[in-house]
């Protein structure tokens, strides 16, 4: 089952006033791995982030997130997703919006997340695991931070 979310999009006109820019039903779905369809819903470049850049911020090429700025994403894991351990160069805000995950870290504690809970991923290797029988939709706003610095060796990005 593919991804159908709507995103709305606001702006200004050249005499300053708010206007809706894009209402639409998102065409940038993709199979990002077997069982998980994701859309960027808006993304930045830099933070703070430009209200006035042109173009549609959710076209923009990305990574797991942008390096100085910020991605608004939208994903849906299908039952029997397959397996990604990663980690995002970022603080990562998420919510499950329906159905069920396991958030798997790699230390092999996990947490089993459900519809309305909310996440704050630190910069963590993790994994989601769809174990149930319905597919699960959550949101994630991914915001650049500065690497994180354990046992005197840099975390990077991984996956």
């Amino acid at each position: 089952m593919t991804l159908q979310i709507r995103r709305v999009v606001t702006g200004h006109d050249t005499k300053g006033k708010a206007v809706v820019a894009i209402d639409e039903m998102a065409q940038n779905v993709v199979l990002g791995r077997t069982g998980a369809h994701y859309a960027v819903i808006w993304s930045t470049a830099s933070l703070p982030a430009d209200n006035t850049e042109p173009g549609d911020g959710g076209l923009r090429e990305i990574g797991t997130a942008v390096p100085n700025g910020s991605v608004f994403r939208v994903v849906k894991f299908n039952p029997g997703v397959v397996p990604r351990m990663h980690r995002t160069a970022s603080i990562d805000y998420a919510v499950v919006i329906d159905g069920e995950i396991d958030l798997e870290l790699d230390d092999s504690q996990t947490v089993r997340l459900t519809a309305g809970d909310v996440l704050v991923q630190r910069a963590t290797i993790h994994n989601w695991v769809n174990r149930g029988t319905a597919p699960c939709t959550m949101a994630f706003v991914l915001v650049a931070a500065a690497p994180v610095a354990v046992g005197g060796r840099t975390l990077h990005e991984v996956g």
